[in-house]
């Protein structure tokens, strides 16, 4: 299962794996396009406290970029009740690579945008474990480079981030010069058609108890 699973990004690199793939997600219109994109996938509607299956029904439930917004008891006793006896519980974040510095400067344009929204970043996610009803949780971490212009995997990366998404068109274009300025003062951006975004994965699994 992919739960949380937005437009399907996730589910298909799932369905390229051969399994069968049930994807959930609560957004009537993330659903639609999941379903047109991802043909292949069962699409349910459903939420990480109500998921639309039978006990011990599920092999691996992921949450990609998703975890952090239901990171809590009631989420995880309903995980917990979907999963068989054995089932992984995966956990996968793609994040850009703040240890090289001009991402950091980026990173701290978006996070000073961040006010309560919950997010990997904030750690806050980890306070649900451990949790009685999964072995410890397991942790890896792969690094990799999105590659584009700079409008697509800069620009548009951050714009399509859910809190600078909603804020007032104002405020999203002083983002947007802001960001212009970060590349305008990096050599290694500036006058680039083509960038690489350094990303990292976080990727965590734990295993179902009893």
């Amino acid at each position: 299962m992919d739960l949380g699973a937005g437009t399907g990004k996730f589910t298909g690199r799932l369905l390229a794996t051969g399994a069968q793939v049930i994807a959930v997600e609560p957004v009537e219109q993330m659903r639609a396009r999941l379903a047109a994109a991802q043909p292949e996938a069962q699409v349910l509607e459903g939420s990480a406290e109500a998921l639309p299956l039978k006990d011990a029904s599920v092999d691996v439930l992921v949450c990609a970029q998703a975890f952090h917004w239901f990171a809590h008891r009631a989420a995880l006793e309903e995980i917990h009740r979907v999963l068989k006896p054995g089932g992984k519980l995966a956990l996968v974040w793609n994040l850009r690579d703040a240890r090289v510095p001009w991402v950091a400067r980026l990173d701290a344009i978006v996070n000073a945008l961040q006010a309560d929204t919950p997010r990997y970043y904030t750690g806050a996610w980890r306070q649900a474990f451990p949790h009685p009803g999964f072995g410890p949780l397991q942790e890896q971490h792969f690094t990799q480079g999105h590659s584009g212009t700079p409008e697509d995997v800069i620009f548009n990366r951050v714009r399509s981030t859910s809190f600078i998404a909603a804020l007032p068109q104002a405020e999203r274009e002083a983002v947007d010069r802001q960001i212009a300025a970060l590349i305008d003062s990096e050599p290694q951006l500036r006058g680039k058609a083509q960038v690489t975004v350094p990303y990292t994965t976080a990727a965590f699994y734990c295993t179902r108890q009893g």
